[in-house]
């Protein structure tokens, strides 16, 4: 009941967070925007889409470029899907989930419902359920992700529900239940990593959200000690119980990573390190590349041989190459087959050696590059956070290849209004 009791005060104090944490949430609603539109023509995007389209329903909630409206939770499930589609989207590496995927799409759906025209309470609500899941994520720990959970969709979630909570102002009974109920729906499995049902995860993790506190808001009760008691979801998913992780003082999500690169977060260190390289070798003389990351990647982005566009997206060897070679990889041709298995992309993938390292964080890689008889080295922490201007301008430069330059200013204009964050002219901007 405890952990219950803490996030519902989160949700309470929705209208009391830190300026500078919303000045991060809006990079990260642009870059969930961006990600979306330019995912949404993914398969597992499409499937989805037409999925909730024949269901059907109320016009609650804007669908990623569609101008079909539906219903709040069919409209999460469907944006929580596209904007995951491209594994493109936002990082925390605190407890390694996609808070914004989640959060963002759920808080999207019912702020719209609950008539939030001028945005403000949404970006709000979506902090703060953001930051919830964080928190719920490092409150599990690293075994309930090495055990083979998903942190996207399990602590996303409860996230979601905390974001909801505040949204529709649920009383605290209301916002236990909401909890709770959250809590009995999360589920997704690493076994799904490679495949459509990872973004597919993100997208069940919004609806569910969004159904919980719609229940809660209808009078359906839950057990409020479904988190931390004997059979809660932390003691029946491995979960560490970490109160002081949970609880820590602060505002963990302004530490969110953007990705600049259209692949697991997990790739992202050694892509970097390579491209720190890059112009001092030549790749056709290449004879061994050596990648060393944290041995917790190794069983979630090291497929040695990828074939398909999302198998290649989960490979430290193949993204390596790439980068080695010049490839980009920002834009939606980038892991096309005729790319990923060009015969110099996979003559220089063949020559890469993943390696666990345990004294590297999960933010760290370190790369050699032996050619003709030298080794070049280079080593990146994605850890080591850039200046909130530098970070601003490369999202900004991301939106702008990712939908163009044009959509990238409306969708940031409608945030930065001067009467704060302008949902029509935003959601307006996802459905064209």
């Amino acid at each position: 009941m405890r952990v219950t009791r803490f996030l519902a005060d989160m949700s309470a104090s929705v209208h009391a967070v830190p300026e500078d944490a919303l000045a991060v949430m809006r990079l990260s609603v642009l870059d969930w925007a961006a990600c979306a539109l330019a995912g949404r023509h993914e398969p597992v995007a499409q499937a989805v889409r037409h999925l909730e389209g024949e269901n059907g329903g109320a016009t609650d909630a804007t669908v990623i470029g569609a101008d079909q409206m539906l219903p709040m939770r069919a409209a999460a499930m469907v944006n929580g899907t596209t904007a995951h589609a491209l594994d493109f989207d936002d990082t925390h590496f605190a407890h390694i989930g996609h808070p914004s995927a989640v959060i963002v799409s759920a808080a999207l759906a019912m702020a719209q419902r609950q008539g939030d025209d001028d945005g403000n309470l949404f970006l709000r609500a979506a902090l703060v359920g953001a930051e919830a899941s964080i928190r719920v994520g490092l409150w599990l720990g690293r075994a309930h992700y090495e055990t083979g959970f998903h942190q996207t969709a399990t602590a996303g979630t409860i996230g979601a529900a905390v974001a909801g909570a505040a949204i529709f102002n649920l009383s605290t009974d209301e916002t236990h239940s909401a909890i709770g109920l959250a809590a009995t729906r999360a589920a997704g499995l690493k076994v799904q990593f490679g495949t459509m049902g990872k973004p597919y995860h993100a997208g069940m993790a919004a609806a569910s959200a969004v159904e919980a506190v719609h229940a809660a808001m209808i009078g359906v009760e839950g057990a409020p000690e479904v988190l931390d008691g004997p059979f809660g979801f932390g003691a029946t998913h491995h979960g560490a119980g970490d109160a002081e992780a949970l609880m820590q003082d602060g505002t963990l999500f302004s530490a969110i990573s953007h990705k600049y690169h259209a692949c697991c977060h997990g790739t992202h260190a050694s892509i970097e390190a390579v491209l720190a390289l890059k112009d001092l070798v030549d790749p056709a003389q290449v004879s061994r590349v050596q990648i060393k990351v944290h041995p917790r990647w190794l069983d979630v982005c090291a497929i040695p041989q990828p074939q398909t566009r999302l198998e290649a997206k989960f490979s430290l060897s193949a993204t390596a190459a790439m980068a080695l070679l010049g490839r980009g990889m920002v834009d939606q041709v980038s892991f096309e087959p005729s790319v990923i298995l060009a015969p110099e992309v996979v003559a220089l993938r063949d020559k890469v050696a993943v390696v666990g390292d345990a004294e590297l964080s999960d933010t760290e890689a370190h790369v050699t590059i032996t050619a003709q008889g030298m080794d070049h080295t280079h080593h990146h922490d994605l850890a080591k956070a850039a200046p909130f201007e530098d970070r601003k301008e490369r999202v900004f430069s991301k939106a702008s290849a990712l939908i163009g330059q044009d959509r990238a200013q409306m969708l940031w204009e409608a945030s930065n209004g001067i009467g704060g964050f302008d949902l029509k002219a935003f959601t307006a901007a996802l459905r064209h």
